[in-house]
Order: C-alpha cells, then sequence, then structure tokens
C-alpha cells in the first residue's frame, strides 16, 4: 500500500492512554499542487527519483507529480480501474493493481512507462511485498480471496490463498519482514487477519472480528510487531499485535479514520475524514501524544475544510516528507507536501514590558515549549532590533528551565521601538519556532522651533522661514515642508539637511496663498520625533483702474476722477485668480463730515482675475457728491479660503456738470 525501505526494527510501545493534542500546524502545506484527477486509490513516493505516484480508478490513470506537487507524468493505458499501488524496495518498480483489466501492471519508474503485466484474479483492489512475492487482494462481492506472484523465475501466480473474504481485502506488509495483514474493506464489523507468508503461501496467524466499520487503510509497523487500522469508526486508530491480532494500543486522533501511514523510523501519520478538526495527527513510536497535527485549508465553498481521501497519506522513504492527497466541496483534489512532519511542534511565547525607560534595566520573560518534552539546558537565541541595530544585534543566548520559562534582563540604549526576538533553533525532534514583541522605550523631547508664526505677507513676498534644533544624539537633519492652501496644492518638502551649527536651518518661501510651514526632526536613538508648525497668511494682489473720466483732480487730500454726468464710471479689478473667486465691490459715499457706505457686491472674476464694474444711474443728482469704491477679497466669502483677507486701495470720484 505504501513505498517500503528496509531499516532497523522499531518497537511500538504499547499505547492505551488518550493522547494529548499537539498544537496544530499552520493550516496551508509546505507545498501543494492541483491533481487532475476524479478519484484515488492509493500514494506511493519514489525517493530515488524524487516522484509521486497517485492512482485514479475513475480516470483510470496513474498520476506521477514531482515533490512539490507539480504533474510530471500520466499514465492512462489500459489502467481502467486501476488502485492498490506498490513501490520494490529499490523503487527501481511500481506495481498497480487494475481492477477492470484483473491484472497487475508493472512500471519502470526511471521512464515511467509500463514493462510487463501478470494477469491475476478477477479484480484485484490492493497489493504487498512480502518474502519475494507479489501479494495481492482480489475478488468482487462475496468473492475475496488472496494470490501472489512470484516475483523469480517465471513469474508464476498462485491464486486462492484464502477465499474467507467478503471482497478483495486490503493489504499491507512490512518490508524485509514474512508478516501480511489483511483487511475487509467492504463489511461492517470488518475482519483483520494476519499471516506468515514465509513459506511461499499464506498462513494463518490470527483472525478477529474488529470493533470497528469497514478497513480504509492499515499498514504494518516496520519490525512486523503490530499493525495500524483506519476504519470509519471507532474514531481512533486502532493498533493490535499481527502474532496475534490482540489489542496493541490505540493512537487517539478523531472522527471516521480513514488512512495510516508509518515512516521507516517508526513514527505514524494517522488521518481522518474531518471537516471541522485536525484531519492527521503525528505520533512518535513509543509515545501517546500526539506531537503535531495538521489541519487542511478550505479551497472549497462549503464551511468544512478540505478533507483527507481514503488512504491518501505517504511517507517519502527517508521520513523527511509527508504527502498527503486531499479533495475539496467541487471533487479538486491538491497534494500537499510537509517537510519534517516527524519533529514536534514548538512554541515560543516573549513577554516584554510595553513601555521603559532608555538606559534602564528591563526584564524579558517567556515560554519555550513543545508536545515532546525540550532537551534539558536547551538555549534560545536572543535578538534586540532598535534604532541603533536597525538589522538586529544577538544578545547572549537565554537557558530554558525545567519548567519552560526563561527569562533575561537588557538595558536597551535607544529609545524608540524596540523588538527583542527569541528563536529556537530546532533539533532532530523539536520544529524550529521564534517569537517576539516590542517594547516602546522612551527618548528625550529635543527642542524645535519654527518661527513667523501667525504673521501676514503681502502677495508674492518671498519670506525667510528658520527652524532651530537644540541638543539631539546623532541626528540633525531637519526637513521644512510647506503645505499652501488649497486642494490643488499639495504638501511639499521644501528643504531638507542638517542644520548650522547653531542649530538653524533657513529657507525661503515666494509666498501667494497661506501657508501651513512644518519644520520635522524624525528623531534617533535618544531623542524623539517632533515637528512644529508655523500657519502664515499671504494676501492677494488687487489692483484697479479707472475709465471714462473726462480729468483727475486733486482735492480733499486724494486724487478724485472726475465724471461729466453723462458717463458711467467703469472699475476695472485684477486679482490673483483662483477657482470660484469673486471680488467685493465697496461703494461708499461722503456725508454729513464722514464716509457712509452705501452698498456691497460680490462680483466674479474672470479666469484671467478681472472683473469690471460700471456704476450707472442718473448721475444729474451725483453733480458734486463725493464716491469711492474699491476691490476686496474676503477670506470665506469671496468663494474660497486659500488667501488672507485683502483690502484694495480706495478710488475716490465726482461728478460735474
Amino acid at each position: 500500500m505504501r513505498t517500503r525501505t528496509v531499516t532497523a526494527a522499531t518497537t511500538l510501545a504499547v499505547l492505551f492512554s488518550s493522547a494529548a493534542l499537539a498544537a496544530t500546524t499552520p493550516a496551508f502545506a509546505d507545498t501543494s499542487g492541483l491533481l487532475p484527477i476524479r478519484s484515488t486509490g492509493d500514494i506511493v513516493v519514489d525517493g530515488a527519483h524524487q516522484q509521486v505516484f497517485v492512482s485514479d480508478p475513475s480516470n483510470g490513470k496513474i498520476v506521477v507529480t514531482d515533490y512539490s506537487g507539480n504533474v510530471l507524468k500520466q499514465l492512462t493505458t489500459n489502467l481502467s480501474g486501476v488502485t492498490g499501488l506498490e513501490l520494490s524496495a529499490d523503487s527501481a518498480t511500481l506495481y498497480a493493481a487494475v481492477r477492470d483489466m484483473d491484472a497487475v501492471a508493472v512500471i519502470d519508474t526511471a521512464t515511467d512507462t509500463e514493462t510487463t503485466r501478470y494477469t491475476v484474479g478477477d479484480k484485484p483492489r490492493s497489493i504487498a511485498l512480502a518474502a519475494g512475492k507479489l501479494w495481492f487482494g482480489y475478488g468482487g462481492d462475496v468473492e475475496g480471496n488472496i494470490g501472489s506472484v512470484d516475483l523469480t523465475g517465471d513469474h508464476q501466480v498462485t491464486l486462492g490463498q484464502d477465499n474467507s473474504w467478503y471482497s478483495a481485502p486490503v493489504l499491507d506488509a512490512a518490508p524485509g519482514t514474512d508478516i501480511l495483514v489483511a483487511g475487509d474493506a467492504d463489511s461492517s464489523p470488518a475482519s483483520l487477519t494476519s499471516y506468515d507468508v514465509s513459506s511461499g503461501t499464506a498462513k494463518q496467524l490470527a483472525h478477529i472480528r474488529t470493533d470497528g466499520s469497514d478497513v480504509s487503510d492499515l499498514q504494518v509497523t516496520p519490525d512486523g510487531k503490530d499493525v495500524v487500522v483506519a476504519s470509519g469508526a471507532p474514531y481512533y486508530h486502532q493498533i493490535y499485535k499481527t502474532s496475534d491480532l490482540n489489542e496493541d494500543g490505540k493512537y487517539t486522533s478523531t472522527a471516521y479514520p480513514n488512512a495510516v501511514a508509518i515512516a521507516p523510523d517508526g513514527t505514524v501519520a494517522a488521518g481522518s475524514f474531518a471537516w471541522y478538526d485536525p484531519d492527521v495527527y503525528i505520533f512518535h513510536p513509543g509515545s501517546s501524544e500526539a506531537v503535531r497535527s495538521y489541519d487542511f485549508p478550505n479551497t472549497g465553498t462549503s464551511s468544512g475544510a478540505d478533507t483527507l481521501a481514503a488512504g491518501g497519506l505517504a511517507w517519502a522513504p527517508d521520513g523527511s516528507r509527508l504527502f498527503a492527497v486531499t479533495s475539496n466541496s467541487a471533487d479538486v483534489y491538491s497534494l500537499r507536501e510537509y517537510d519534517t512532519p516527524g519533529r514536534a511542534a514548538t512554541t515560543v511565547t516573549v513577554n516584554a514590558p510595553a513601555t521603559a525607560t532608555r538606559a534602564k534595566q528591563l526584564t524579558v520573560t517567556g515560554t519555550a515549549t513543545s508536545t515532546a518534552a525540550l532537551p534539558a539546558g536547551t538555549q534560545l537565541a536572543v535578538t534586540r532590533t532598535d534604532l541603533e541595530s536597525p538589522n538586529g544585534k544577538a544578545l547572549p543566548a537565554v537557558t530554558v528551565k525545567a519548567d519552560g520559562t526563561y527569562s533575561f534582563t537588557d538595558t536597551p540604549p535607544a529609545g524608540g521601538k524596540v523588538t527583542y526576538q527569541v528563536s529556537y533553533a530546532g533539533d532532530a525532534e523539536h520544529t524550529a519556532a521564534s517569537g517576539k514583541d516590542t517594547v516602546d522605550v522612551s527618548r528625550a523631547k529635543p527642542t524645535l522651533t519654527l518661527n513667523n508664526n501667525g504673521k501676514v505677507y503681502s502677495y508674492g513676498q518671498d519670506v525667510k522661514f528658520t527652524a532651530h534644533l537644540g541638543t539631539t544624539y546623532k541626528n540633525r537633519t531637519v526637513e521644512i515642508w510647506a503645505d499652501p492652501f488649497g486642494s490643488d496644492k499639495p504638501n511639499k518638502l521644501v528643504k531638507s539637511g542638517k542644520v548650522d551649527s547653531h542649530g538653524n536651518l533657513s529657507v525661503t518661501l515666494d509666498l501667494k496663498r497661506d501657508t501651513k510651514v512644518t519644520a520635522k526632526f524624525t528623531g534617533d536613538a535618544r531623542w524623539a520625533p517632533r515637528s512644529v508648525s508655523s500657519s502664515v497668511g499671504a494676501k492677494v494682489a488687487i489692483s484697479m483702474t479707472v475709465d471714462r473720466q473726462y480729468r483727475t483732480k486733486t482735492a480733499w487730500g486724494q486724487k478724485y476722477y472726475v465724471f461729466r454726468k453723462t458717463k458711467n464710471p467703469l472699475f476695472t479689478t485684477k486679482m490673483a485668480y483662483y477657482s470660484g473667486r469673486s471680488q467685493r465691490f465697496d461703494f461708499q459715499v461722503y456725508y454729513q463730515g464722514k464716509w457712509h457706505a452705501d452698498d456691497s457686491q460680490y462680483f466674479k472674476l474672470a479666469t484671467s482675475g478681472v472683473s469690471p464694474v460700471e456704476v450707472t444711474g442718473n448721475h444729474k443728482e451725483d453733480v458734486g457728491r463725493r464716491f469711492r469704491v474699491r476691490s476686496d477679497y474676503i477670506n470665506g466669502t469671496s468663494g474660497d479660503t486659500v488667501n488672507s483677507t485683502t483690502y484694495g486701495a480706495w478710488k475716490y470720484f465726482t461728478f460735474t456738470s
């Protein structure tokens, strides 16, 4: 059923106590790839060529992938109903039970081509290698049986070695042993039988009716002493001695066990059809506690996650990888590969204070725990990352105490965000792990000033802004930003540089709008970042020209424009344009010894910034009276807020006959 390698005997101890669940590893495999299949029969791993074979009975093909799940080839010739797979000890030959062809196909793994075919009994399902023979379970309903092919000489096929099976049984054997185990895949409670095949025929050692349902998968341990069985029920993986099929413990997994794979060192991968629980549990030989578990992601559209295919687990021959065939709610199949799954999951936590004072000692605590106890004296690497050491600085290693805790002290030389990362490198039995925590370490507040706040300047005036920076540690750079009012002008860096020996950095700006000027210091290892702003105003440029007068004169201390009573004065305002801007036109009359506001109106500016206003009316009544007008920009009521309120100069006029 699975790829085999000859290894030193590994004894599984009796496992009667409940297994404590290991921390679930992340849901996603180290690598995964889509499989072009509609069903699965079996999976084996060829370590010599680093390829994986997956049979698809529905499509009648064998898919060949690399270790990353990339499809290399599809074998499709006369493989209708292909199910069970088995590799030779040297991985040179793949045997495939072809159910609908009543045959076993023999495939060269170097070229992935079929070299020969053995005609065997009706509907072969499962195959296993033991004692120099290829054993196969075959037969339809109420016709189950076991046969073998002698792999030496003329490849003689021997049928009818145990006709007690309801249908073709599931077979497995450990490489280098003479023990064959068969399980009933189509009846409940299921039958289980062990055989001694050292003589070349299947001699029954023991037979039982299990307390479980039909067998989805089974595998003999590398030493041949036990067989691990995956049935839909009970909700754990059963262990039986091969010698007498007495119970020999159990692997506590979860509901609906449907797959089992055992690595050459005895590490057990126990899989279940589980939508809402971890799908695969990893057990070390002799341990009742799962050292790791895997929970498949949900790549479909239902609420349940992807599920494991029956018999869909296999180890790489060196035990470095575990492969799983999964499917989602849309019947899309994937091959998932997990590196070093036999290592116990390790977790490192780090707890540092939320805040601390620079140059003052602080204490960091944490834990390093694993589902398999860490070795005594385990050391953890400690790295501090801060403004002084942005790439990290190694601190002295810390030793984990017997209770899994650790602590260390440090005096942070730099302020700001200081991160402590604590790492465990892992070993042959434990995964690597790390954790980190961040401390907000205090920094002093620097002196930073910027002049001119609140001042208002003429339109287009060049204004010098000076930022002053007080004492700092290493950073002497200041940035000056200018943000003109109005959404059409972005905040802009206008100067960046080191301050002079007096701590000053200056820039001259041509002010045409109200502007927020900001000086920024980004901070250093001892002094905190700081920014200060000055908001300054910029008036608009306003001019007014007068037309249609027939002369000017000086009177009452002002220049007066004199209009004949038959002419309407024309006053043309020129103002810096901004979208939607209007000028306010003020009109005043002099009487009773002072000026009185007669009317103020707003007039839109053309895009050229020009706004002409004609003063109309019966000017016969205005002869001899004194008038004055001006144009204003009023922040807010002139249509925008990008400049400071500006009043134009008065223009004085009168009428004559």
